[in-house]
């Protein structure tokens, strides 16, 4: 059995130190950028792997990124999670680590199990989820100074500038502006929303975007506004009912923006109910579900939500987990992720064989 490449040999092939590449694999950033590639390709060349274990035991860390795994609420829009755990485990492999995943009944029950990974230094930092109100996870984890990035804005909180407390979030509210703009481009004036019952940090910032939208654009006054935006709960058949109530009370309604695909798609049931199967309805989320109905929707980019956890817990481009509280210099250590608007041929239930096509616009078009 031939022998696995060691660093001395990396080392040997690219004429530096074993520190050097010790550098490249730890702390690239550090490296010139000649000497780098050449050691980089004397590990392609060899095909040389880091010991894993032996390099747990020299950096005294785990490796590894917990995240808590939420129990699948809604098959449309639960699937967002499971989505962004795949991008984060793609850009775990990259930096040399892994995700380790662990369920908790309820916030308290997390917080516990945050306590318990850490005190058995089985993890080295977290990956809050489905942040809230002055969330009680990102309170303890600063105040133990454990590394941890939320996957969504510290709610509510004064801290949320905070470079001690740091997150990676998409912009629910460039969303939904830019969703009713291309409705407002189609020459529409009322489109309604159907969102979540306030007190949502998530929801309360999707439907800002469609009331600064409107407000601007479409000169519809406070009182009008407020007749053509409903509220109701994650679910489908609720969603349909809210709608087949809004088309009964403002007949004059155009088009809807929705803060959920799984929303939305009630909506488009209610619609096309009601004799309207032109009426637009846009959704947010761009979930398979929306791609397989043919239903226009906002992309998180979640690929980019990946990339920045990582950026904000290890650096650009670093493989060793950042201490609590790093300098960070010039960067603001929290990312705002732009989404981006999927416009598909018909923004209501269609045909399957028609499903995927799409109508001119300023926005991503499937083909």
């Amino acid at each position: 059995m031939a022998q696995l490449p060691t660093v001395e040999d990396v080392a040997l092939r690219a004429g530096v130190s074993r520190q050097t590449v010790s550098n490249v694999l730890n702390s690239p950033e550090i490296v010139r950028e000649g000497t780098r590639l050449r050691v980089e390709d004397a590990i392609a060349a060899l095909g040389y792997r880091p010991h894993a274990a032996a390099r747990r035991l020299r950096t005294r860390q785990s490796s590894t990124v917990g995240v808590r795994l939420d129990p699948v609420i809604n098959g449309i829009s639960g699937s967002i999670l499971d989505r962004y755990l795949h991008a984060l485990t793609e850009r775990a492999a990259e930096r040399g680590m892994r995700i380790t995943l662990f369920t908790a009944a309820d916030q308290e029950a997390e917080i516990e199990q945050y306590r318990r990974l850490r005190d058995g230094a089985e993890v080295d930092a977290f990956v809050v989820t489905a942040t809230s109100y002055d969330d009680p996870r990102i309170e303890w984890l600063a105040r133990e100074r454990v590394p941890f990035v939320a996957f969504g804005r510290p709610w509510g909180s004064e801290h949320v500038d905070d470079p001690d407390r740091l997150w990676v979030d998409v912009d629910g509210r460039a969303g939904t502006r830019m969703a009713t703009e291309h409705l407002i481009g189609r020459g529409l004036r009322r489109i309604g929303y159907l969102g979540w019952p306030a007190g949502s940090g998530t929801g309360d910032d999707r439907r800002s975007g469609w009331e600064s939208a409107m407000a601007s654009a479409a000169r519809l006054s406070p009182a009008e506004l407020a007749r053509i935006a409903i509220e109701t709960v994650e679910s489908v058949p609720r969603a349909r009912v809210a709608v087949e109530n809004l088309l009964r009370a403002e007949p004059g309604i155009e088009a809807l923006v929705c803060s959920s695909d799984s929303l939305a798609l009630g909506a488009m049931m209610a619609v096309r109910e009601a004799g309207l199967p032109h009426f637009p309805v846009i959704g947010f989320d761009n979930t398979p579900v929306a791609q397989a109905v043919g239903l226009s929707s906002v992309d998180q980019r979640l690929d980019d939500v990946a990339a920045g956890t990582f950026e904000l817990l290890m650096g650009a481009t670093g493989r060793l987990m950042l201490p609590h509280g790093s300098d960070s210099g010039d960067d603001p250590r929290h990312r705002l992720i732009t989404p981006q608007l999927v416009v598909r041929r018909s923004s209501h239930l269609q045909p399957v064989e028609d499903a995927g096509s799409t109508v001119p616009g300023d926005h991503n078009r499937e083909e």
